[in-house]
């Protein structure tokens, strides 16, 4: 099918648009770090049943090492650090605002290829990344705070939150290409992945004392769980296998300028869902924001 790979780039936008309300509810019940174990615990859950029923085989034991090495770093960095950035840059700034920071990816992507492949920024590429920035920064200066906030966490952190995130994401990105070489399926790549997340988040709060804590949260808020179930099918299952698909045969470049439209998708779901009053500052810097994306990547 042509274009597979940049509709799966346009469909993980959609994806992430939804999981980013369902993520921001629940960190909202549960909290951040919560919401993180929750969410691959249960992404984890679906694709081993998943790649059960497509493949006959839960767990892709039949992948090299050098795979199941690549997409594992890709998890940690990307699913484990990157997203508990992402969860904290939505539970400071909200969801809209908290996708929109994530539109920096391809713009550490192009940094990222520039340190360690050498390749070098074009005047173009450079006025794409300076577009980006300011569109960003327009709409984070227009509207500091949105619906679902927490009153705790200042707007300024939530951006320093969002940033981390985005480059834990392009990080990932990059590391998820190397280990999706060939045809191997994305239900699998992401397996691992999540596999890798899931031993990393939750060995971690074994060492701090907080699984039984996460445990109690978890069974004293059913609202905050369903939220979690919401936005772990739409984000870690659907969404980063969409995402793993893009990646597989078209560039980082180009997969990354599709994935950061979430931010456009936001804009309706936050007039309906949240009730925000859109005005057109945060319609042209959004708009501008994307514009400077997609001009990055000419």
């Amino acid at each position: 099918m042509p274009y597979i790979c940049e509709l799966s780039a346009l469909f993980t936008s959609f994806c992430w648009a939804l999981s980013a309300v369902g993520f921001s509810n629940a960190t909202e019940r549960l909290g951040s770090q919560v919401t993180n174990r929750l969410r691959v615990a249960l992404a984890f859950a679906a694709l081993l049943i998943i790649n059960g029923l497509l493949y006959g085989q839960p767990i892709p034991l039949h992948a090299g090492a050098e795979r199941w090495g690549w997409l594992a770093l890709s998890g940690l960095i990307g699913l484990a650090i990157g997203d508990a950035f992402l969860f904290k840059s939505y539970q400071c700034l909200g969801p809209r605002l908290g996708l929109l920071l994530l539109s920096l990816a391809p713009v550490f992507g192009a940094l990222i290829a520039w340190l360690l492949f050498g390749e070098t920024l074009t005047w173009l590429q450079i006025t794409g990344m300076t577009v980006t920035l300011a569109g960003i920064s327009w709409v984070v200066m227009i509207r500091p705070a949105e619906n679902g906030t927490s009153a705790a966490c200042a707007p300024g952190r939530g951006v320093f939150y969002g940033i981390l995130a985005a480059l834990g994401q392009t990080a990932g990105l990059v590391l998820s290409k190397q280990g999706m070489a060939g045809d191997f399926s994305p239900f699998a790549g992401t397996l691992i992945r999540m596999l890798a997340a899931l031993i990393s988040l939750w060995g971690l709060a074994v060492l701090q004392g907080q699984a039984v804590k996460t445990v109690q949260t978890i069974r004293q808020n059913p609202a905050g769980v369903r939220w979690a179930l919401f936005g772990a099918f739409f984000g870690p299952v659907i969404g980063v296998s969409a995402s793993l698909l893009a990646i597989q045969h078209t560039s980082i470049g180009v997969a990354s300028t599709l994935m950061a439209l979430p931010p456009v998708v936001m804009l309706p779901i936050s007039y309906f869902f949240y009730k925000e009053s859109i005005n057109w500052q945060s319609i042209t810097g959004t708009l501008l924001a994307i514009g400077g994306v997609a001009l990055l990547f000419l």
